[in-house]
């Protein structure tokens, strides 16, 4: 079984795929716990894949996630903050959107010298 920190990649798969077609434009909106279910389990993901807790990534109303490795804030906001809607973070999550575009179009705001997720994406591809 799964730890809750790292999560089930057979649940985020599914979750993603739920939300798949909106993504593409193809489909629509997803109702809420579906795209709860599909920014939460990613960023599931991304804490495990970049452990740590020197930059927050913060997707409301759904969650938000502390990782990548580095110095750690232990109170107040953090140094390194990232902050996106949900539909950005999926389709950043997914591929369909490069970390550089979203930043340079405003879809993301990113504070901190380590608030930079390129390495680390995409989590998953469908």
């Amino acid at each position: 079984m799964s730890s809750s920190r790292t999560g089930d990649p057979d649940q985020l798969r599914a979750a993603v795929l739920a939300v798949w077609p909106w993504l593409g434009g193809t489909g629509p909106q997803p109702g809420r716990a579906e795209l709860a279910a599909a920014v939460r389990l990613s960023l599931r993901a991304l804490a495990a894949d970049a452990p740590g807790r020197s930059v927050e990534v913060r997707v409301p109303p759904f969650a938000a996630v502390q990782c990548v490795e580095g110095p750690r804030h232990t109170r107040g906001t953090p140094p390194n903050v990232i902050e996106t809607d949900p539909r950005t973070w999926l389709e950043l999550a997914t591929g369909r959107l490069q970390w550089t575009d979203a930043v340079a179009a405003g879809r993301v705001t990113a504070s901190g010298t380590r608030a930079d997720l390129s390495h680390w994406l995409p989590i998953v591809r469908v």
